[in-house]
């Protein structure tokens, strides 16, 4: 339950679009759990002395907006790591996958949603199966997520199926629902790869009917990309010709793109994941970030699952895309520590289509995160020039200094540990589960996939 409460910081990170660092400020908290105010301490309204206070001595920032990600995949976490893409799901994710259970699901979901909220990662966008079981175990971290039901083109576990019983889902409880919406249900179409073109219509129009986000993997490999060059014009042209532009959509990874591609994500209003962390390990490529910025095409950041990262640290990717970034370009200016740390709050919420986490602002949800500057990050202090704050913050500081964090007002950690979630049974049971999922003979089929795997994944093989 929420309490009305007042926190005090030497500094406060809005995210808003100019990027302001706030000092000696103030952020308020209404017994609903979204903010009633954020601003310096000296002009905030009067309230009664007794009222709650928290004095922070840090930075008090947005909870953290993983743009795309498949957190149940920390029972996977290591497996098939020196594969590319095409090889690693075929022969090692999706068959361990395929022996998941609903309870193997939650316990890695709830061991991801621990890991984030120790990074300050407060809301995710989840593709997984077993969604019931996924939205059980956020709502017990006290998590905030988009969860998108992953389906694929499959016999007898048809995509039709999926399709309705989202819609159905929506329908019964809601576009959003538990304590503080910490649940929002979207549709989880895989890939244009792994579905056809009627399956993406039918999601355009479903997803559109009910004002839902669809949440899609575009053009991640240059395998896929070709393929569908030659079928459809490229991957954004088919999302275009099947309507899914047309309503609320985000593109995770959006490696491989034209200028044509760009623009018609651009003129969509279509949201990006940028995945560095995965793209990299995998060798996927890099995405145009500057091209897309350019373009004015909102762009967040994503971890992707644990086991192709393999973390769920969002200051880790916002540090990759900087180096990318100016890798790419050849300037080190292209993404600044400031653009950066945006991407990963207001950025990265705004891809999703929301404007109510992200931020801190009056009317948003009170996703807070508190960062220590006790450590050597910070020797300097905080009483710097506010590029440098930014540049200790995301380049030197990061996960290993968040200290405390609150989702819809509510702690979800204190002193760097979980409030909600056992931490220790929480490892024991995903520990379990991966063994019964991750069998001995798996690992033949990938030492075997280093032969053939890479064969398969450059040459778009199914």
């Amino acid at each position: 339950m929420t309490v009305s409460r007042r926190f005090l910081a030497p500094v406060v990170l809005p995210a808003d679009p100019s990027c302001t660092v706030l000092r000696d400020a103030a952020v308020d908290v209404g017994p609903d759990g979204r903010i009633t105010y954020c601003g310096p301490a000296a002009d905030a309204p009067p309230v009664p002395d007794a009222h709650p206070r928290t004095a922070l001595t840090g930075i008090l920032a947005p909870g953290l907006v993983n743009a795309h990600a498949h957190s149940p995949m920390t029972l996977l976490r290591g497996l098939g790591g020196d594969l590319p893409l095409l090889a690693w799901l075929q022969d090692a994710v999706w068959p361990a996958e395929a022996r998941m259970t609903s309870r193997d699901a939650r316990a890695g979901m709830l061991l991801g949603c621990v890991e984030m909220l120790r990074y300050g990662v407060t809301t995710s966008a989840e593709m997984y199966a077993h969604p019931e079981a996924v939205a059980d175990a956020a709502l017990e971290a006290g998590s905030r997520i988009l969860l998108a039901p992953a389906y694929f083109d499959r016999p007898g576990d048809g995509w039709r199926s999926a399709v309705d019983g989202i819609g159905k889902w929506i329908d019964a409880d809601g576009l959003r629902f538990g304590a503080g919406e910490r649940v929002e249900l979207c549709y989880g179409p895989h890939s244009a790869y792994t579905l056809p073109p009627e399956a993406l219509r039918a999601t355009a129009e479903e997803a559109g009917r009910r004002g839902a986000l669809v949440h899609i993997h575009v053009a991640e490999t240059l395998a896929e990309d070709a393929e569908q060059r030659a079928q459809h014009g490229s991957v954004p042209q088919l999302l275009r010709d099947t309507g899914l532009l047309d309503g609320r959509l985000l593109a995770a990874h959006a490696v491989h793109l034209s200028a044509t591609d760009i623009r018609l994500l651009a003129e969509s209003g279509a949201g990006v994941a940028h995945c560095p962390g995965s793209n990299g390990k995998l060798a996927s490529g890099t995405a145009p970030v500057h091209a897309l910025r350019a373009a004015s095409v909102t762009v967040g950041l994503g971890t992707d699952g644990p086991a192709s990262n393999d973390d769920l640290d969002l200051w880790e990717e916002a540090r990759l895309a900087m180096m990318f970034s100016r890798l790419a370009t050849g300037d080190p200016l292209a993404l600044t520590a400031a653009d950066a740390f945006l991407m990963a709050t207001s950025a990265g919420a705004a891809a999703l289509g929301r404007t109510d986490i992200g931020a801190l602002r009056p009317g948003n949800w009170a996703d807070l995160v508190h960062v220590s500057v006790d450590g050597p990050q910070f020797a300097t202090g905080v009483d710097v020039p506010d590029e440098r704050l930014l540049a200790n913050l995301v380049w030197a500081a990061g996960s290993r200094a968040v200290r405390d964090v609150w989702v819809a007002g509510e702690p979800v950690v204190a002193d760097g540990e979980t409030v909600r979630v056992d931490r220790p049974a929480a490892m024991r049971a995903a520990a379990e589960a991966a063994a019964r999922n991750v069998r001995s003979e798996d690992h033949t089929s990938v030492h075997q996939s280093l032969v053939n795997g890479w064969r398969m994944a450059c040459c778009g093989c199914k």
